[in-house]
């Protein structure tokens, strides 16, 4: 190996794209953030060097307690030393599948497996299978659902798809039901499902005037009105279309019970992952007993669905984890706790923002449980400049922000930390607003997942 050669060099040279998801990319990053991460604490990340860095992403939004809190990595670490992955099903897939079901109102059955795109996949399958039709309706809000064809064939990235998939896949805007109602109509007897992450960057609307209150206790009366989901879920059952719910990223930050509770929906099929288990491998598709048990193998005269069927989608280590995640969180209301710090983090960003003169270049959007920020230029576009110029410097600062992922291990300190280097990066991203950007930037912007190009 040649003397001097870049960790970035090197990770480029044997992972395509430089990382195992292209949201960790180097591209999505400013050039002054570590290429590299050695270990996790808390809500804090620490290269090879030691050097310590306050962070926002929480592994793509997977941990929402902390990095490697102590209790549930015993408890993942307690399985592990029973064998990890065993010859037939181990107590604790017994155990935390009873619970996960006990858990989720809309879960009659439930089968776990290692990341979120191919339990969303698994779910668009069954309705398939069910249904007997073939066409998938997609949020196009959402900005993403699986890597599978499906999915990617909607998107700009279309290398490697073949034809046939790409006109299976429709999209609807959010928050707009006649845009939905559409594509009912032209492809009505074709439609087998649904699927949609509950919120955007607002909540279903009751009424078109609101925007999300973006307070810790939601003012919204979701369990009596009659909001955006469940338009959707009175269309999908009328028309015999199966109602898929992707809670990759509401699940377990919104309510315990999944957003579904809270938004008093009941869907026929959802997927849940990331945060379920503190940053362990997991995610599950689950949902009604008729549709689910197609993939089972003891119902005689009936044709099976080859679902899932995963070596390690069951791995006892992750169990234990997910079960000590729900046992933590319970006990120290880990997601009103988040809530609250997310209120209180958007509350002073808009104060920042808002004194610079910068409510129309810098917005902060979305719900206590999922701040979003938008780095808009002077005609109000989005801006991949100066969304790099804001990450830069906020890295100098050694806070990494890449979208706003809030965990229990967040508090006083860190706010206190977030807000003073809030403030010094928005003072140099007004001046890279008004000014030549590229005097203020050093390295090349940030660039879109979804990209034809490189």
């Amino acid at each position: 190996m040649k003397k001097n050669i870049s960790f970035l060099e090197r990770l480029q040279a044997v992972i395509p794209g430089g990382s195992h998801t292209y949201s960790k990319g180097h591209d999505q990053f400013s050039s002054n953030a570590p290429a590299i991460i050695n270990n996790g604490k808390g809500a804090y990340l620490f290269d090879h060097l030691g050097n310590q860095y306050l962070d926002y992403g929480m592994g793509c939004r997977s941990v929402n307690i902390g990095y490697a809190e102590t209790s549930i990595n015993k408890a993942a670490y307690k399985e592990i030393c029973k064998g990890n992955n065993l010859t037939k099903p181990s107590h604790i897939e017994l155990e935390a599948a009873e619970n996960f079901v006990n858990l989720i109102d809309s879960a009659d059955m439930v089968k776990f497996t290692k990341n979120g795109s191919t339990a969303v996949t698994a779910a668009v399958k069954l309705a398939r299978a069910y249904t007997g039709k073939d066409i998938i309706l997609i949020c196009g809000d959402n900005p993403f659902l699986s890597y599978d064809d499906w999915f990617i064939g909607s998107t700009v990235v279309k290398k490697g798809i073949p034809r046939q998939s790409l006109s299976l896949t429709k999209k609807f805007k959010y928050n707009d039901i006649n845009s939905l109602n559409k594509l009912v109509k032209v492809y009505q007897n074709r439609i087998a499902c649904i699927v949609m992450e509950p919120v955007t960057e607002n909540c279903p609307l009751i009424d078109k005037s609101e925007k999300c209150c973006m307070k810790a206790k939601c003012t919204k009366d979701f369990k009596y009105k009659d909001h955006f989901l469940k338009q959707v879920q009175k269309i999908c059952s009328k028309n015999k279309i199966i109602f898929i719910l992707d809670e990759m990223i509401t699940g377990f930050r919104w309510n315990l019970k999944g957003s579904q509770h809270f938004f008093n929906i009941r869907p026929d099929l959802s997927t849940f992952g990331k945060s379920m288990a503190n940053g362990f491998s997991l995610a599950a598709v689950c949902g009604r007993k008729d549709i689910m048990e197609l993939g089972s193998v003891n119902i005689k005269k009936k044709e099976k669905v080859f679902l899932l069927s995963t070596t390690h989608g069951a791995e006892m280590g992750a169990l234990g984890a997910f079960l000590e995640t729900l046992k933590f969180i319970k006990k120290n209301n880990v997601i009103e706790y988040n809530k609250i710090y997310g209120q209180n983090l958007i509350k002073c960003f808009n104060e920042i923002i808002f004194s610079l003169g910068l409510e129309n270049n810098f917005k902060i959007e979305g719900s206590a449980s999922q701040p979003i920020y938008k780095c808009l230029d002077i005609n109000g576009n989005i801006s991949f400049d100066l969304k790099t110029l804001f990450l830069q410097e906020m890295a100098k600062n050694k806070i990494l922000i890449p979208w706003i992922s809030i965990c229990f291990r967040h508090k006083e300190t860190e706010m206190k930390k977030t807000l003073n280097s809030f403030e010094k990066s928005l003072i140099i991203y007004k001046k890279g607003l008004l000014g030549n950007i590229k005097n203020y930037l050093h390295g090349p912007s940030v660039k879109p997942v979804f990209r034809k190009y490189a």
